[in-house]
């Protein structure tokens, strides 16, 4: 990791070192920007045509450019969002230019550069995409921005916890996101010790997004194996474009303290700097989803009003064992009985110890150097840190754990070379310190904590444990009672509870032995014994794009190669405590061509990708896309396009190593494993492939009058060599065991895998989204999609973790009112109950609505503006993720400052 830093540290010298031999001649050309009335337009964006010499209008619409005259003429190209983009030609220095933007009636008039990889107006990209303005982000009233999106056309996001989200389109969502790339300026922002993102924590701060883009569905043959149902890419503002300083803060309930800090200046016509960065602090949701664990994670589970207990969602150590009460002469018509009961087990809030409180923290500073008016260098770094709850094979406390992220970049106008390294932590390596933890196993090891004073096991040598204990008294009285009572389970396992808690009670929460085992385990990190998760793993990525501009084609190549450095000190992978990290690796290389034709209006595109892998076979990725505009002013599009990607199973998929105690959990790269079901049937399992998928779309996006829009898709996906998981029995080296029951001379366990499966598995889906301008100040908005597991062919109890409302819609409401300095939104969803399944719980997610609304008061003499908002109005509740908290209401108020 040093030497990364000091690569960074050279390079920057470097470029503040670079000869004069390429400065230009530069003459300042200075204007103002106006509407059609002559009000002014602050923040609107003045570049230079072709090049990154580029500034943003004042308080009063104005703005200073340093041109080369050289080569006239200069074209300066002016937008601002709801307003018409201008391009003016200027043949030699003048002053105070007069740009007028008139209001702009072409709602799908915006540009991006994620679907193709290539700047494109929206309404003609192949793919479906939905961009999210600054405007709109500041509208976004959650404290995680990613939470936000939900409100965008066919965008899914279950949120787990206060901080942590996950995002997905067409299906498959989980609390990982583990088909979706999310990145900040193409930097990759998951942990890649978890093959997942905490929401936005390694993502761009609020104040410094200047635009969201996410692509819909397949996108691997541009953006590699990992891209499988869409990328989310997060956009920062120029420090040459948007100079001056943000401050944000904000106060709320749950204890919610919210600031934000944005700081860029300009310090020579070609040296910008950036200082970014935020911290939130606020009391968490906690999950106590009492119900009993689905039966596919818990064979033997009993319903909650069972005596003998059961395993609940949100409990955790309440273990099973099993006890055989033989037929006994005495009593000749009582047969024998074998029954399963369970430990009674901690709640979330109990383990965690009333500790509630999230909070995130980063800090990103960067340095930009103009090598020539047409390259453009970066160096930047970012530091995050959060303490948060995570929910993935069992519910986790990250406690201060986060990332470090280095940044190299060169890119010119039609081209680009990169690099960056992530490094994340989960809390200080001193194990009396911070402790990340995994709330399962702490439950789990808070039962064989030994009993001060206990006898021996005769059965393990060794000091009775709680749980040892409780079970030994609930299995003698059961015995006493079910005898006596003739048989009757129900009368034996009541009195046995009723005895086993008052004479053998768990370890109490908040009582001192309790305090002292729960810090004794949280701080362990040995495997089998230990809470503790202790995050070390590296991601270095390296990237290069050329985009060839010929007379007849455009034709983009470029290639990425990323390596994964995988380390745990075995609380989460094979990797072995202090030792070297797992090695693992991908590379690949692509290419797309695009021609136009019928005087633009028809498109043409296609594009492929070979990707290379150290555990998996090689895979190409191809896309066709054709796009034809009609209309006087092209404002009518019709897409289709087929994509064939792939997606990589994760790190954890191929490395983990967990055993959560009712079964070890483990990666699956070797030879495969032998074993046995559930049921006793034979069993054989490959080792992982890469999972593939098919699809099929067309699209319609248009202004179908001057002040509506309307956009349409409709996809159909066929997926192969499906990954999901497998759970049986056998040896942890992959080998069959002697006999599918475990004992004392059978070490076989109860293992669970990912592994392919050969059932196809269907999909498909449709969205509509419309907007509606009524007059200047006021937008109605309003989508709806629909989302369809095909069902009917899959075995029963298979598991596709669909996870996606099958219906789910939109209405949103912006405007401006009192003169323009009142700003506001309110936006109203509604999502279908849908059975979300996972490694950790598995049941319906009950249909949920919530309202959103923020408003802003500008006070333009002091540049400051009044917010207020909220997020869950009507504190519904709403659980999004299975097994997690319900998220409630959060509302604020706070300030805004703006010095440009």
């Amino acid at each position: 990791m040093k030497k990364s830093y000091r690569l960074l540290l050279l390079v920057l010298s470097l470029l503040l070192s670079s000869p004069a031999v390429w400065a230009q001649s530069a003459i300042a050309i200075t204007g103002v920007v106006q509407t059609e009335a002559g009000d002014p337009l602050p923040g609107a964006t003045v570049f230079i045509k072709g090049t990154f010499i580029g500034s943003s209008t004042d308080r009063d619409g104005k703005f200073v450019l340093n041109a080369d005259f050289t080569e006239p003429p200069v074209v300066i190209s002016v937008s601002f969002i709801g307003f018409e983009t201008r391009e003016i030609g200027i043949s030699k220095a003048q002053q105070d230019v007069r740009v007028v933007l008139p209001i702009s009636t072409n709602l799908t008039n915006t540009v991006v550069v994620s679907a193709s990889r290539v700047a494109e107006n929206i309404s003609q990209v192949p793919v479906t995409i939905e961009k999210v303005n600054t405007r709109q982000v500041e509208s976004l009233t959650t404290p995680d921005l990613l939470a936000g999106l939900a409100r965008f056309k066919a965008v899914d996001v279950n949120s787990s916890s206060l901080l942590t989200s996950s995002i997905s389109t067409r299906g498959f969502n989980s609390s990982r996101a583990e088909r979706v790339i999310q990145m900040a300026d193409y930097m990759d922002t998951q942990l890649p010790s978890l093959s997942s993102n905490f929401g936005n924590l390694l993502g761009i701060p609020d104040l410094d997004v200047e635009s969201i883009e996410i692509v819909h569905g397949p996108a691997s043959a541009l953006y590699g194996a990992n891209a499988f149902n869409g990328v989310v890419l997060f956009n920062s503002k120029d420090p040459f474009v948007s100079e001056g300083l943000s401050i944000r803060l904000r106060g709320g309930n749950r204890d919610l303290l919210d600031g934000q800090l944005r700081y860029a200046k300009k310090l020579t016509d070609r040296l910008a700097i950036k200082l970014t960065g935020g911290a939130l602090t606020a009391k968490d949701w906690i999950a106590d989803n009492q119900d009993p664990t689905s039966l596919l994670i818990e064979p033997n589970n009993h319903a909650a009003s069972s005596n003998l207990g059961y395993d609940a969602v949100n409990r955790y150590g309440d273990a099973s064992f099993a006890f055989t009460i033989p037929a006994n002469p005495a009593f000749p018509t009582v047969p024998a009985t074998t029954q399963t009961a369970f430990l009674p087990g901690y709640a979330e809030k109990e383990l965690i110890a009333g500790d509630q409180k999230a909070h995130i923290y980063k800090i990103n500073p960067s340095v930009s150097y103009l090598l020539t008016d047409n390259v453009k260098a970066t160096v930047d770094y970012k530091y995050v840190n959060g303490t948060t709850i995570f929910q993935s094979a069992s519910r986790y406390r990250f406690d201060n754990s986060g990332s470090h992220q280095g940044r190299v970049e060169v890119k010119g106008t039609n081209w680009f070379v990169r690099g960056y390294t992530t490094r994340d932590y989960s809390g200080k390596r001193d194990p009396s310190t911070d402790g990340s933890y995994n709330l399962g196993f702490l439950g789990g090891f808070l039962q064989t904590t030994p009993v001060p004073g206990e006898t021996i096991n005769p059965r393990t040598g060794k000091t009775y444990t709680y749980g040892e204990r409780y079970f030994r008294e609930y299995a003698t009285t059961f015995g006493q009672q079910y005898y006596g009572s003739g048989g009757n389970v129900e009368a034996a396992a009541a009195a046995a509870r009723t005895k086993a808690l008052a004479t053998a009670p768990q370890l109490q929460p908040g009582t001192q032995p309790f305090n002292d085992a729960r810090n004794r385990i949280i701080h362990d990190g040995t495997p089998g014994q230990g809470a503790r998760v202790i995050l070390r793993s590296i991601l270095n990525d390296g990237s290069a794009q050329y985009n060839f501009k010929l007379s007849f084609i455009d034709l983009i190549v470029g290639g990425a190669y990323r390596q994964y450095q995988l380390g745990s000190d075995g609380s989460l992978f094979s990797d072995t405590k202090d030792g070297d990290r797992l090695q693992n690796h991908e590379f690949g290389g692509y290419a797309q061509v695009t021609k136009a034709l019928l005087a633009e209006r028809l498109k043409l595109s296609v594009a492929g990708r070979v990707d290379e892998f150290k555990n998996f076979e090689p895979a190409f990725s191809p896309r066709a896309s054709v796009v034809y505009s009609a209309g006087s002013d092209n404002q009518q599009n019709f897409r289709a396009s087929f994509n064939r990607a792939f997606r990589a199973p994760t790190q954890t998929d191929q490395y983990i190593r967990l055993d959560v105690g009712r079964a070890i959990l483990l990666g699956n790269i070797g030879n495969g494993f032998d074993g046995y079901t559930l049921t006793g049937m034979q069993f054989r399992a490959d080792n992982l492939r890469l999972e593939q998928v098919n699809t099929f779309e067309v699209g319609y996006r248009a202004q179908i009058a001057s002040k509506v829009s309307v956009d349409v898709d409709y996809f159909r996906s066929t997926y192969d060599d499906f990954i999901g998981t497998q759970t049986f029995i056998g040896n942890i080296d992959g080998t069959r065991p002697a006999s599918p029951v475990p004992s004392a001379t059978n070490p076989a366990r109860v293992i669970q895998i990912s592994a392919n499966v050969a059932q196809k598995v269907k999909t498909q889906g449709a969205s509509v989204g419309l907007s509606y301008t009524v007059g200047t100040p006021l937008i109605l908005s309003a989508n709806y999609s629909f989302n369809d597991l095909d069902s009917k062919d899959l075995p029963a109890n298979f598991q596709t973790f669909f996870n996606t409302p099958r219906h789910k819609y939109n209405f949103g409401l912006t405007g401006l009112a009192l003169s323009r300095k009142l700003g506001y939104t309110v936006n109203y969803r509604w999502t279908d109950s849908f059975l979300y399944e996972s490694t950790f719980a598995t049941g319906r997610v009950a249909s949920y609505h919530t309202v959103d609304a923020q408003a802003g008061y500008n006070l333009t003499a002091l540049h400051t503006t009044l917010q207020a908002g909220v997020s869950n109005l009507f504190d519904a509740g709403n659980v999004q993720t299975y097994g997690s908290a319900g998220i409630g209401r959060l509302g604020y108020i706070g300030l805004l400052f703006e010095l440009k």
